[in-house]
């Protein structure tokens, strides 16, 4: 077999992740599991398995190559859009639902809506019009519920009965879909939610026409139209986003809130104790959860949280247990603590990450001390907090009807390892664990790598030394590699993609230096705030000192050729560095930046900015086109030409202020590449070419 470099291995396996277990789905008594999987470590078509969790045996449902006969998949717009806010890397079926009992499974693939009978394996592809997008069955198997032409739909599990039980009422319309800063920044990516006993749903109905219209055109390719897009940039119009109550017969009752008051639909869902939604002010300092009156629409407050930063939405929240009571987030002394029933039940100090479930009155969570570390917990009111994973790592999990399915990336090796075990009822293992076997590839390159915190503030950071260094060679230049904002940690206990990147550019002769600062997750809502009107100066200011005691630690390391390069945040964070403190910075990669913060979307910008007309000063501060006069030191930009998410003109603009003010700089546009990587030998071709760049200016 050919040698293949870590840029080639990386993209052709989606990041080591194709072949690896995941999407968990467990029976009622936990004695069966679905999970998706490819064949192997460059396969990226996912396939449908069923496990026996008591043998470990496993059985192929659903082979997406079978059932395309051979075929080419097809993608429509739409799909595309959705993959791309939820960074699928996959193909074939890369996401499916259940019913229930977990009888029925339903998926879309190459645009048509297809069933699963679990217990024999026998797929069907159902007569509905395509293509079709999201679709679930009702919790008794009976209907399933789909998108398609910006409608709700409604088939029979049979097949029979296919309409549109929300239609479009107006050409910027759409039904049953989540909106762009609901994907993109808040973490909701549904928008219809079916009642449990499967009569009603719960659906979204999305108007963007307020919304501002851009477009993204490829110069590449002048005989293709642009392609227009609602984009709701800082301080602009948002979706107005309403909710209705409807049946199966297509009769609508609309939800009734002060949406002026809270236009944020934040989360939504119907459980045994019926629906409710989760509404948040613009300012995003208040959030309402909501129960609705299924009957009339009608809502009363379940409860309210303030903050007079931001509230932080935290993932699985809102949820009840099976005995109704609430489950929800406070911030206090420094600490995210879970709360039941209005009641914190974790200690101070121990930061909550997100609730992954309830089985009956016990809570999963993960939740961490350590910063770097994201572990596996369980609550239960007569038992407490009790941890369920014992290694250094990030955790993660699945439990239902006592069968925890548990998966860990550890710092020890490659990729992560997933086993599903019993747990008897006071929380603790029950006989052996089984394990679900995994087919990802491994990396070809080892880690050299120092853990460390350092400096006052305890940063944590990662540095990577070349394999061939050794003690008395002389120093290395000095890449600092970090992504650094709210939303993203890349110094993690595991081994990620992201170091093995770091590790590829040491290989090339570099020291290469990843530091979490100000505003990353893990620590806490103080630091969380640090960033509150500036999220620039606080986190250069910790890339900054967490460079000088490292090069005070590591005589390795040359403060005289320090280069810098990031993706998205990093790279905003990366231009930063060489406009603002050249002293210290004498390269920078800058890729996907956003350099005009009104360029970005509402909900994620003016949550640390706020609105740009109340504090234009805070837009100012983090704006890199005021800054395009200082620069001396070599900048290379690189913009995708598609990237709906970061759009080229953040790019285009700071590379004109560069330009106006007579400042050099190079700038690397990417045709038919989004806010991803490149697909193919393109992803390879970039980091050589940044490669190349750090090379000529830090040599």
């Amino acid at each position: 077999m050919p040698t293949i470099s870590l840029p080639q291995q990386l993209t052709r396996t989606g990041r080591l992740t194709f072949g690896a277990p995941s999407r968990f789905t467990l029976t009622p008594d936990g004695t069966r599991l679905l999970f998706l999987r490819s064949r192997g470590g460059e396969d990226p078509a996912g396939c449908l398995w069923a496990l026996d969790c008591a043998d470990g045996t496993e059985r192929l449902l659903v082979d997406p190559a079978e059932l395309l006969g051979g075929g080419e998949e097809q993608l429509c717009e739409e799909e595309r859009t959705r993959r791309e806010r939820t960074r699928e890397q996959g193909a074939g079926i890369v996401g499916y639902a259940t019913d229930a009992a977990v009888e029925l499974a339903v998926f879309a693939l190459s645009g048509s809506l297809w069933t699963v009978d679990v217990a024999t394996g026998a797929a069907r592809r159902l007569p509905a019009p395509g293509p079709v997008g999201d679709p679930r069955p009702d919790p008794t198997g009976r209907h399933i519920a789909y998108l398609g032409g910006g409608a709700l739909r409604v088939i029979g599990a049979d097949g029979s009965g296919d309409r549109a039980l929300a239609a479009p009422d107006g050409p910027d319309v759409v039904l049953g879909a989540a909106e762009h800063v609901a994907a993109e920044s808040m973490g909701r990516r549904r928008g219809y939610w079916w009642a449990p006993d499967g009569s009603r749903l719960l659906v979204a109905r999305v108007d963007t026409s307020a919304v501002a219209l851009w477009h993204l055109a490829d110069p590449a390719h002048p005989d293709r139209r642009p392609r227009a897009v609602r984009y709701p940039g800082a301080g602009s119009p948002n979706a107005d986003v309403s909710l209705w109550l409807a049946d199966l017969t297509g009769h609508r009752t609309e939800v009734r809130w002060d949406r002026a008051a809270f236009e944020y639909l934040t989360a939504a869902g119907w459980d045994a104790h019926g629906p409710f939604a989760a509404v948040q002010s613009r300012d995003q300092r208040t959030t309402r959860l909501l129960a609705l009156d299924p009957a009339d629409g009608a809502t009363r407050i379940l409860h309210e949280r303030r903050d007079e930063h931001w509230v932080q939405l935290v993932p699985g929240l809102p949820a009840r247990t099976e005995g109704g009571l609430l489950l929800g987030s406070v911030d206090r002394d420094g600490t995210r603590r879970l709360t039941v029933g209005g009641v914190p039940v974790t200690d101070e100090g121990l930061q909550l990450r997100a609730v992954l479930g309830v089985d009956g009155e016990r809570v999963l969570f993960t939740a961490g001390e350590d910063p770097t570390e994201i572990q596996l917990w369980s609550y239960r009111a007569d038992q407490g907090v009790r941890r369920l994973s014992a290694e250094p790592g990030l955790h993660d999990g699945l439990l239902r009807a006592g069968t925890l399915v548990h998966t860990a990336r550890t710092p020890d090796r490659p990729g992560s390892r997933t086993r599903v075990l019993r747990l008897d009822d006071a929380g603790a293992p029950a006989g052996p664990d089984v394990p679900l076997a995994s087919h990802a590839a491994q990396p070809v390159l080892a880690l050299r790598v120092t853990r460390s915190t350092v400096g006052p503030r305890e940063l944590r950071t990662l540095l990577f030394l070349p394999s061939w260094h050794r003690p008395g060679d002389d120093p290395l230049p000095v890449l600092v590699d970090p992504y650094a904002g709210p939303g993203l940690q890349k110094v993690t206990a595991d081994q990620s993609a992201h170091m093995f990147v770091s590790q590829w550019f040491a290989e090339q002769g570099f020291a290469v230096l990843v530091t979490d600062g100000a505003g990353t997750p893990g620590r806490g809502p103080r630091w969380e705030r640090e960033i509150h009107g500036d999220f620039l100066g606080p986190v250069l200011d910790d890339q900054v000192a967490a460079l000088h005691e490292m090069v005070r630690r590591h005589r390795e390391l040359d403060p005289g050729r320090v280069g810098v390069r990031g993706w998205s945040f990093g790279g905003t964070l990366a231009a930063a560095a060489v406009l603002r403190r050249p002293d210290v910075f004498h390269a920078a990669v800058a890729g996907g930046a956003v350099s005009d913060q009104r360029l970005y979307d509402t909900h994620w910008r003016e949550r640390y900015l706020g609105h740009p007309d109340t504090f234009p000063e805070h837009y100012r501060a983090c704006s890199l086109l005021h800054d395009a006069p200082k620069l001396t030191r070599p900048l290379l930009l690189v913009h995708g030409l598609a990237d709906d998410n970061v759009f080229v003109a953040n790019t285009l603009r700071l590379s004109a202020a560069l330009l106006a003010a007579g400042r050099p700089h190079e700038v690397l546009p990417l045709s038919e590449v989004t806010h991803a990587a490149p697909a193919g030998d393109g992803y390879a071709r970039l980091l050589g070419h940044q490669l190349e760049f750090l090379r000529r200016h830090l040599a």
